[in-house]
């Protein structure tokens, strides 16, 4: 499980860094649905190819929930971050772990107090992670509602997947629909948009799009890999510890801008990070 759950954080934590390198170049709806379609794209090869279909159930409703949830979330987390500032509405969205470790503790699950240590600590990190802002401009009203609503979202995702499927190919299966009504509700967003006077498309037009076409692929499938190593990590349990490991994502995009972009980590963050290490050896112990 542990395994698993990590490997979401890293997973997840390298598709924002590569979301936000591609927000430079283009909006970030169009991000959203590029990558999204490309990913339902494989998606729906590996279900026709694995008989997956045969996995349709009553849980399915999860994935597309999932699906619905996701853009939504997005988009209140990208209309936070514009009102800023966005060193306050980062942190503030990783609280997204709040939602399935709750829903873990409701259905019973009882963690160890050293685990309950890990959590805490983790949690902490993570916000530190994201180079909390402690002064300076005040949050609007708006802003911190947008950001604790996509929390909200986010942490919802988390725990309708790991209800989504019971069985590996009925997994595959949850994340193809979950794409699908991704691409559905994003790209209704992405049309709205347009015909409001926004742009689909950065500078370089379409032309910029297909050149990045590897990165926006790169992009749809680590998120897809990452929902789907949760939902097993989720699966195996128990979810209060995979969620929060799982949540560590910010850790390594924080890490990955650092190590590629030679971006300067903030005090807090570089404590962040530390303390973010220091849960997980608490989770893992426990």
């Amino acid at each position: 499980m542990i395994t698993y759950a990590l490997a979401t954080s890293l997973l997840w934590g390298l598709a924002d860094f590569g979301g936000g390198l591609l927000t430079r170049r283009m909006p970030a709806l169009t991000v959203v649905v590029v990558s999204q379609a490309l990913a339902a794209a494989v998606l729906g090869v590996v279900v026709v190819a694995t008989g997956a279909w045969s996995e349709a159930g009553d849980r399915l409703w999860f994935a597309v929930a999932a699906g619905v949830v996701g853009p939504a979330a997005m988009l209140c987390f990208y209309r936070a971050l514009a009102m800023g500032p966005m060193g306050v509405v980062s942190p503030l969205a990783s609280l997204a772990v709040v939602v399935p470790v709750g829903v873990g503790l409701a259905l019973g699950e009882r963690p160890g107090p050293g685990q309950y240590a890990g959590m805490a600590v983790a949690v902490a990190g993570v916000v530190l992670a994201g180079g909390p802002q402690l002064r300076g401009a005040p949050v609007q009203r708006r802003a911190l509602l947008l950001t604790l609503g996509s929390a909200v979202g986010f942490g919802a995702v988390m725990a309708l997947l790991a209800e989504a499927s019971t069985t590996v190919t009925g997994l595959f299966l949850a994340l193809f629909v979950q794409r699908v009504c991704n691409v559905a509700v994003g790209g209704a967003a992405l049309y709205v948009s347009v015909r409001r006077g926004g742009a689909a498309t950065g500078a370089e037009g379409t032309r910029g799009i297909r050149s990045a076409l590897p990165a926006l692929a790169f992009v749809g499938l680590a998120d897809v890999a990452a929902n789907g190593s949760y939902a097993l990590a989720a699966r195996i349990g128990p979810v209060t510890v995979a969620a929060v490991l799982a949540s560590l994502y910010p850790v390594v995009t924080a890490l990955a801008a650092r190590g590629m972009l030679r971006e300067r980590l903030r005090a807090v963050q570089t404590a962040g990070a530390g303390l973010a290490l220091a849960g997980t050896l608490l989770l893992a112990s426990g």
